[in-house]
């Protein structure tokens, strides 16, 4: 009896991406042995933290970096770290009062839930979330009218959930943030070139370990020697709650060791990969297929069905029915309401994707 059976659980085609709702990323067995070092050896925790932070940042470039549990928590850590400044008192008494320099300003459209929100985040770390221009648009001006005493940093959130028009860009940002001798804090958790935000002069860069590193669960946080160190000053505080066990902090640096030296499916070869996918697909009726570029701009490649206005059923309801048997076949789905089902393939098998045409045509007639 494998795993699936004993605990009644259904397979799943993974054709969403890497998306933390079915377990990100698949890692690899150089990955996987080392975990299971981690697992069967003993080390200075404190020690082992420190180290392969500052391994990882001479690999990258930055001055200093950590190991969290996750994304998430590197942005609650990183919070509490710039709001903190180094105090001690801080660490153990992260909600008292005085600390009143907290704002934490974000854009308007960059606010956004990625299966928790930005929000929820940053307050979990002690700041107050100060929106900055409109939900289509965000101006460095915008911006700018926004800081006040008590800002701490300026937030940014590189995602295919922002908002992509009309928004300042990452470097505007930074110009901004260090103009008013502010930090420019970096969720970047989906992205796929850990070097470029270090040359933008990014001070607090997040990554998810989980999803185009192809880690275990994990996230990085990585950049300015000095707020580096804050955030590590929270594991003795907010981060206790998050800590990240030993294997998981070697099978990471074993990833991205491995994701430096091979770096991600290119853009090419995915298309190469999805052309006979659209065409299988183009056999189905009521259906349009095309081949789709990432809305972020990276280098992703899609396939993308548009249901026919007319056809009894929604791409809602068709959605439902891919995710209803076993295997289930999980889509991206926020292009729904457009009558558009995505399809990314990064996880995706030649033999699953003829199941999912299988699958399609049974229920699209």
């Amino acid at each position: 009896m494998n795993i699936y059976e004993k605990l009644d659980l259904k397979h799943v085609i993974n054709a969403s991406g890497k998306m933390t709702i079915l377990g990100v990323s698949k890692v690899s067995k150089e990955v996987i042995d080392a975990q299971n070092f981690g697992d069967t050896h003993f080390f200075e925790i404190e020690d082992l933290v420190k180290k392969t932070g500052n391994y990882l940042a001479g690999l990258l470039g930055a001055e200093d970096a950590i190991i969290v549990n996750s994304a998430s928590a590197g942005i609650s850590m990183a919070i509490a770290a710039i709001i903190g400044r180094g105090s001690q008192y801080h660490v153990y008494h992260p909600f008292d009062n005085r600390f009143s320099k907290n704002e934490i300003i974000i854009p308007k459209g960059q606010n956004v839930d990625y299966g928790a929100p930005e929000e929820v985040m940053i307050n979990l770390g002690g700041g107050r979330v100060v929106e900055a221009g409109y939900a289509n648009m965000c101006s460095p001006k915008h911006i700018e009218m926004m800081i006040t005493d008590n800002t701490a940093a300026i937030f940014y959130v590189k995602s295919h959930h922002a908002v992509q028009k009309s928004m300042l860009s990452i470097e505007e940002a930074v110009k901004i943030a260090h103009k008013y001798n502010l930090p420019l804090i970096l969720d970047a958790a989906a992205e796929e070139n850990l070097k470029v935000y270090i040359d933008m002069g990014v001070d607090i860069i997040i990554f998810s370990g989980a999803k185009a590193i192809e880690g275990p669960a994990s996230g990085l946080v990585y950049g300015k020697a000095k707020y580096i160190e804050w955030v590590r000053m929270q594991s003795a505080g907010i981060g206790r709650a998050m800590k990240i066990g030993k294997e998981n902090i070697l099978a990471f640096t074993v990833a991205v060791e491995k994701y430096l030296n091979n770096g991600p499916e290119t853009g090419y070869h995915m298309k190469q990969r999805l052309r006979p996918f659209i065409e299988k697909l183009k056999t189905i009726p009521n259906i349009a297929v095309e081949e789709v570029k990432d809305q972020a701009g990276r280098e992703i490649y899609r396939a993308d069905i548009e249901i026919n206005k007319n056809y009894k059923k929604t791409a809602p309801e068709i959605i439902q029915e891919l995710k209803s048997q076993d295997p289930a076949i999980y889509t991206r789905e926020y292009r729904a309401n457009e009558g558009i089902i995505e399809f990314d393939i990064r996880a995706v098998n030649d033999k699953e994707m003829d199941q999912i045409v299988d699958r399609l045509k049974e229920i699209i007639k």
